[in-house]
């Protein structure tokens, strides 16, 4: 199993190479990791304690990042180096401030992660959710360095529980400690007599409740706001915009949309305005004159998303008509009900919003359409379904707390 593993992290790597002259994240994948070692060596002082955290994307980082900055407070004469797989969250979080050191993390191999564990010297290392790398993870159990992974979440129909899984079952022994999102990923590590687990939640509720606490207000988008009913339209893709699109023509104009689409390029922004046919207003063309008479307000920048909400009545996430449904807490957390397309069912948020009436899952235009007139003329229904939202994230918050607390003394 070992010499697949092996083959497939360098298929992996060979098929980025391929690509990477025809696309943009492969391009980036491999720079970041040109002469990684030598800048982790000029960068990182052997004296340092370091506490080392990995993340595979944006998503991850986000999930991991209450924990990150517990950390550093609780322990405030520690390093942290933060690693990311994907490019997604490393270009975009390269400048972190509350990290010490931010790198790309080297491909898995054997190589690799003995020269990378000798350079950073790490006294923990932590994991999140996913990232289950091999050879890094031998590497730091056979130097005896407290390894943790929080966040994390099992189904049955994964790799460590099938008849062939012994191999990847094992890994998870290299684990000092295992914190689940639930008692059902707990259940199913103790079948497989992975016993150094234990249920730490999910720390994405951490970080979501605190921005609705330290919210700040964004100038332009309350004079846009004024007293109108907002939808906030979220990291949308095109099926999402086209359904976005269809209801605004038949909608009345009482009602303010703001769309922040999951990609803020030229091409993608252009067809967003030619697909909506109605007076949109960017936000990089925003002004104090032009803003109070527009009705729809396009995000054309990264990094305000979580912060739109605030305004909010209702939010629409996109994503639920490809691979899946992007951040639904986001948006709870600020007391507004939250609706998203059909492939949802492997976010259990998303599941248990529903169950609580807080989340609402469409599958089409028409079922759009009667979610959010169901929503928009009953305003006691909607009170209600935000209210529950709100108490659902305040209730699952607390995973930081508990993982931090359970830490040996460092």
């Amino acid at each position: 199993m070992i010499l697949f593993y092996n083959i497939s992290i360098k298929l992996y790597y060979f098929t980025i190479k391929i690509v990477s002259p025809f696309n943009e994240k492969a391009k980036q994948w491999l720079l970041g990791r040109r002469n990684i070692f030598e800048e982790l060596q000029s960068s990182i002082n052997k004296n340092d304690k370091i506490a080392w955290f990995h993340t595979a994307s944006l998503g991850e980082f986000e999930q991991g990042r209450p924990v990150i900055e517990g950390f550093r407070e609780k322990y405030p004469d520690y390093k942290i180096l933060l690693t990311f797989f994907s490019p997604s969250g490393y270009e975009i979080q390269k400048k972190y401030n509350k990290a010490d050191y931010v790198f790309y993390l080297p491909i898995d191999s054997k190589k690799n992660a003995k020269k990378f564990i000798e350079i950073i010297n790490p006294r923990v290392a932590f994991f999140v959710k996913y990232e289950f790398w091999y050879h890094y993870l031998k590497q730091l159990s056979k130097n005896n360095i407290p390894t943790y992974i929080f966040s994390a979440i099992f189904r049955d129909n994964q790799l460590f529980f099938k008849w062939y899984g012994a191999w990847y079952r094992n890994m998870l022994k290299y684990f000092t400690k295992i914190y689940v999102q639930d008692n059902n990923s707990k259940e199913l590590l103790i079948k497989i007599n992975i016993n150094n687990v234990e249920i730490g939640g999910d720390t994405r509720f951490d970080r979501v409740y605190s921005l609705s606490k330290n919210v700040k207000p964004i100038k332009i988008v309350e004079d846009f706001v004024k007293n109108s009913f907002v939808i906030i339209a979220g990291s949308t893709w095109l099926k999402d915009e086209e359904i976005i699109a269809e209801y605004i023509k038949s909608s009345s104009n009482d009602i303010k949309w703001i769309i922040a689409p999951h990609e803020v390029h030229t091409s993608h922004i252009n067809k967003i305005l030619k697909i909506i046919n109605h007076p949109i207003l960017k936000f990089s063309e925003a002004n104090i004159d032009n803003i109070k008479n527009s009705n729809i307000l396009l995000i054309d920048s990264i990094g305000l998303l979580s912060s739109l909400y605030q305004y909010g009545d209702i939010a629409y996430i996109g994503g639920g008509f490809g691979v899946g449904i992007h951040n639904t807490l986001e948006a709870a957390t600020f007391g507004i009900p939250v609706v998203f397309g059909p492939n949802n069912k492997r976010f259990k948020e998303a599941q248990d919003l529903i169950r609580i009436s807080s989340g609402y899952s469409i599958k089409d235009y028409n079922t759009f359409k009667s979610v959010l007139n169901k929503l928009i003329s009953d305003e006691n229904l909607k009170n209600k379904s935000g209210e529950s939202a709100k108490k659902y994230v305040e209730n699952m918050s607390g995973g930081t707390t508990k993982i931090l607390s359970q830490l040996p003394v460092l």
